[in-house]
């Protein structure tokens, strides 16, 4: 349990966080919401001790481990499946016990531990993690140095899984993620075993995840029991409720005053005036009822163009010459189309965007473009290469500087980003601020088709909900690359999928995609198949060599019970010992039993692999 009493944090000046007492129950999965900027990961920082608070007592028992992911990505030569054992440092130790072998006294419990912490089985379960993120075999034995900063956060993510820590505390874990690697992760947290303090945007992550949810807002927290679904119900309830209230009481407020400013000087009725006044005084203050300001985004209605938009003719495209990403694509897009791009990382789904918003050209085959067509194009690392000492209104005007400053700063409300807001330096606005920046760049053409790489990634709930409103009532066709599934659900009418070097139709709905990633059924080329079941030779012989360790210990704890049974003087006085014991041998035996057919299983799968 942790406990936190009357806590209260200031950050330059501003307070976040006042007088919170609040205590998180182990077992339970937290999801902590609120709007960007009110707080949230002050929290975490409080609760992981990095950041002094203020005011009030922080207590987290002494055996209680929390965990986070590291703010340093992981780098160098180490492996990502090096990377993510490491971080189990105690299995570390006691391997490296084991190896050395000058403990004989210990070995027994050195195997026991072993057991207990599920030692042998690490290169898998770390294996597991890792390609649930999306590595592949081959990538997790290559060195970290060869990824890009996204990819290196994924191996933090799945060291922080892998450590197993008694308290998780997740910062908006789906950032760097893809669907799949976000389909992967969802279902992973479903089953952990311990407690979960999650910060999130995702809706599907919070209602799939989270069992209680706490709402940051106005410098206090609200806990309501429930996923986010359920929260949010709950609390539109109670703000209906509350503003009723506030209309009676207002009424009631209103009735008193004026029956006092009538009859206050008149003596007949100044006794019953001065009572009203009393009870003016005496009437209970009600919470103030929250609002919030709208958020709103307003996507520009392009002008009407002769079908097809963009006709793609075998085309291929990619990075080297004679080493396409994609082959032979043959696509049609028109302005209706709402087209939701699926596939793991790395398959080519922002290739192929690039290719649609003109940055790639085909190295093969031919695109052909309707001549007014105009594209907007967003994608992630347009936001580094902003000029961070200009403000949000300069940036307009360098891109239009034709625009009159009226006209200038009316698409940059559009996106939320209006009065005081467009003349702050890009440098010190927020990630949701900088992306929807972004969106007012790539709006100023007026473009037909939106192609959108991860825009929702550092949008707060309301936000995501905006752009969502905005893209329904966009005129224009859309191309959408998220991880966000209520986005694509509710803005996207056609799936393509990105896989094996080709873009073709899924012809399933959302769901259905889900099943199939979560039960890892990818489809193969025949040469990645001889590839896949080499590795899996690699693997089982690995598997086989941990079964047979995992044998070992097990027959060494078995062994030193055995003996102890054998000791006649335990069975003079030590009647409860000797019944530990017993049940203990039993337990050894069937776990022998078991590690016995776990080995025997993986030799004969590797046979059938061999043959």
């Amino acid at each position: 349990m942790i406990k936190l009493e009357n806590i209260t944090v200031r950050i330059a000046g501003r307070t976040l966080i006042e007088n919170l007492t609040m205590t998180l129950n182990e077992g339970h999965r937290y999801g902590l919401v609120g709007r960007n900027g009110t707080g949230k990961s002050t929290l975490f920082k409080v609760l992981l001790k990095t950041l002094h608070p203020d005011a009030g007592q922080l207590e987290i028992p002494v055996r209680v481990r929390l965990g986070h992911v590291a703010q340093e990505a992981p780098s160098g030569s180490t492996t990502p499946l090096e990377a993510v054992m490491a971080a189990d440092q105690e299995r570390l130790e006691l391997m490296a016990r084991l190896e050395d072998g000058s403990e004989p006294e210990n070995m027994a419990d050195i195997y026991d531990r072993l057991i207990a912490i599920d030692a042998f089985t690490a290169e898998s379960r770390a294996s597991e993690i890792l390609s649930g993120l999306g590595f592949s075999q081959e990538m997790q034995k290559e060195p970290l140095s060869n990824f890009s900063g996204g990819w290196r956060m994924r191996v933090a993510l799945a060291s922080l899984l892998f450590s197993n820590p008694d308290w998780l505390l997740l910062d908006e874990p789906t950032n760097h993620l893809d669907l799949e690697a976000s389909l992967w992760l969802e279902e992973y947290l479903k089953n952990y075993p311990k407690s979960l303090l999650i910060i999130s945007h995702d809706r599907h992550l919070l209602n799939g995840v989270c069992d209680r949810t706490l709402f940051l807002h106005g410098e206090k927290i609200q806990s309501y029991g429930g996923n986010y679904d359920t929260f949010e119900r709950t609390w539109e309830a109670q703000q209906e409720t509350l503003k009723a209230q506030h209309v009676k009481q207002e009424a009631q407020r209103k009735h008193m005053q004026d029956f006092v400013n009538r009859f206050r000087a008149k003596a007949s009725k100044a006794k019953q005036a001065q009572s009203r006044i009393k009870a003016l005084e005496k009437m209970d203050h009600l919470p103030d009822i929250v609002r919030d300001p709208e958020v709103r985004f307003d996507f520009p209605q392009p002008q009407k163009l002769a079908p097809p938009l963009i006709v793609l003719d075998h085309v291929n495209v990619g990075y080297t010459e004679g080493a396409p990403i994609l082959k032979g694509l043959s696509q049609r897009i028109d302005e209706e189309d709402r087209i939701a791009l699926l596939g793991a990382n790395g398959n080519g789904k922002s290739t192929f965007a690039k290719l649609i918003a003109g940055r790639l050209s085909p190295q093969t085959g031919e695109i052909r473009r309707s001549g007014k067509l105009k594209v907007g194009y967003f994608a992630q690392h347009q936001v580094d290469e902003f000029d961070m000492s200009s403000t949000a209104f300069e940036h307009v005007i360098r891109k239009e500087p034709s625009l009159t400053p009226t006209t200038a700063r009316g698409y940059l409300a559009r996106f939320g980003l209006a009065g005081q807001k467009a003349d702050v330096k890009v440098q010190n606005l927020s990630g949701g601020e900088k992306a929807r920046l972004n969106l007012t760049l790539i709006c100023l053409d007026k473009p037909n088709i939106l192609i959108l790489d991860e825009p929702t990634n550092h949008l707060d709930m309301d936000s995501r909900q905006a752009l969502m409103v905005a893209l329904n009532d966009f005129e224009g066709a859309v191309i959408l690359i998220t991880h966000d599934r209520d986005l694509l659900a509710a803005t996207m009418d056609r799936l393509w999928l990105v896989a094996d070097q080709k873009v073709e139709p899924y012809e399933g709905d959302l769901e259905d995609y889900r099943r199939l990633i979560l039960k890892g059924a990818e489809t193969f080329s025949k040469p990645q198949k001889q590839k896949k079941a080499k590795e899996s030779g690699v693997a089982l012989k690995k598997t086989a060599h941990d079964a047979k360790l995992k044998m070992e210990a097990v027959s060494s704890s078995l062994q030193k019970v055995i003996e102890e049974l054998d000791n006649p003087e335990l069975y003079t006085h030590h009647s409860e010992s000797v019944t530990e014991l017993l049940q203990k041998q039993h337990q050894l035996e069937k776990e022998l039993a078991m590690a016995e057919e776990e080995w025997l299983r993986v030799e004969e799968e590797m046979e059938k692999v061999s043959s």
